[in-house]
Order: structure tokens, then C-alpha cells, then sequence
């Protein structure tokens, strides 16, 4: 797979709204395309939302506006693809924004499952695809979702790994569309909490592996302040 860039910038950005986060990605998607910054991956947690996919349904979300407020959480209608799903503190989000080149999208959703189990292995969590159900699974239970939109041959949106969170969110949606659909949580599996910078080192460097390019980290700072070349 070619790239324009040999590096990657990096940031992990903490506790971010989701508004704010697809902001963001709104502004960097063009600068990647015209080749101005180099491919971008955010590192993030956001506060309780649940987000819909284009071609997702709304009845799969169980609760109502009251509901949503009780429990302090949002909802948004988007454009990545798959149905719907909950974001919270606690579970690792990607976001991708790469310039795919000549990579087919069916396969870059591939990487990014192939990136996630990668990064499970070393806290001894076995984990696999399974065909025609994109994102990653222990034990037919889904730890990791992913859902990307292409923009001019851009990248958007991501994945979320569930790593500690508060997994009875989920029993307010039918998780990517899937009435009881069982998710699992790396906390879960090994019965104690993981650090969230630990999983970031192992991801970002089988990132580094998987793409062959080296990743620069910039500051939450750089990242929402910086310059950009007009």
C-alpha cells in the first residue's frame, strides 16, 4: 500500500464531546487531502453518547429524550456506517483521518480489526474477526466496533475498543442493530481494570508495524491550536 507521507501525527486528546470531536475532523479531513499535514489518528474517550449510522435505525435506540438526559447522555444521527452504538468513559476511540490512496475501504476496515486484535494479545485477550460482521470479538461477545466513512477518498470516524467501561449503556440500544447482542470489555475479560495509555502504546505501535510509517505525537494543544496553512 503506498502512502504520500512516511509519518502519521498522533494525539490523545482525553475526554472530548462528540460534537466537538467530529468538528475536529471536519477540519483536518481537507488538510490531509491537499497534503498540507500528514494522515492523523486521534486518541479519545467521550462522555455518554450513542451515535446511529447512516443506514441505521432509530428504534434501535431503547430510550427516549427523558431517558437519555436521566442517564446523561446524547444521541446523534451520522455518517459513518454500521447501526447503532454507545460511546462513553472508560472505552478507547480511534479516529482515523488517512488519505487511503489505492486501499479499497473493504480492506481498511480490515487493518483496523486486524490492528485491535493485535493489540490484544499481549494482555492475553484472544480475539478474532468474524466474516460479514465488521468489528472484533472474544468469545462471541463483541469488544471492539467499527464504522468509517470515506470522504474524496478520506477517512473519517473509527473504532471503539472497550477497554473499562460501563458496559450497562449498552442495554439501552440494540448494539449495532443486533436485539441482545453481547458485548464484553477488557476489564471483563481479565477481571481488573487496564490502563488506557497502555492500550494506546500497544496500538499505536502496531499501527507503526501494520502501515510501515512512523507515528509523531502532537499535544491536545497542537492539535486544536495549531496553524493551519491556508
Amino acid at each position: 500500500m503506498a502512502f504520500t507521507s512516511p509519518e502519521i501525527w498522533a494525539s490523545d486528546l482525553g475526554l472530548v464531546p462528540y460534537e466537538d470531536a467530529w468538528r475536529l475532523q471536519q477540519k483536518l479531513l481537507p488538510l490531509v487531502l491537499e497534503g498540507k499535514i500528514p494522515d492523523v489518528l486521534l486518541f479519545l474517550e467521550h462522555p455518554h453518547v450513542y451515535t446511529l449510522g447512516k443506514h441505521g435505525k432509530e428504534e434501535n435506540l431503547l430510550l427516549g429524550e427523558e431517558g437519555l438526559r436521566k442517564r446523561g447522555a446524547q444521541f446523534f444521527r451520522v455518517d459513518r456506517g454500521g447501526d447503532i452504538t454507545y460511546h462513553g468513559p472508560g472505552q478507547l476511540i480511534v479516529y482515523f483521518i488517512f488519505l487511503l490512496e489505492d486501499l479499497r475501504v473493504k480492506r481498511f476496515v480490515e487493518i483496523l480489526e486486524e490492528l485491535v486484535i493485535s493489540t490484544l494479545d499481549p494482555f492475553a485477550i484472544k480475539a478474532e474477526r468474524i466474516e460479514g460482521k465488521p468489528g472484533v470479538w472474544v468469545k462471541g461477545k463483541k469488544i471492539c466496533s467499527i464504522g468509517i466513512a470515506v470522504r474524496q477518498k478520506v477517512t473519517q470516524h473509527g473504532l471503539a475498543l472497550n477497554v473499562n467501561p460501563d458496559l450497562s449503556y449498552f442495554s439501552f440500544i440494540n448494539p449495532c442493530g443486533e436485539p441482545n447482542l453481547p458485548v464484553t470489555s477488557m476489564e471483563r475479560e481479565l477481571g481488573k481494570k487496564t490502563s488506557l495509555n497502555e492500550v494506546i502504546n500497544a496500538f499505536s505501535h502496531n499501527v507503526e508495524k501494520q502501515f510501515n510509517r512512523d507515528l509523531h505525537f502532537r499535544s491536545r494543544e497542537e492539535i486544536w491550536r495549531y496553524d493551519f496553512p491556508s
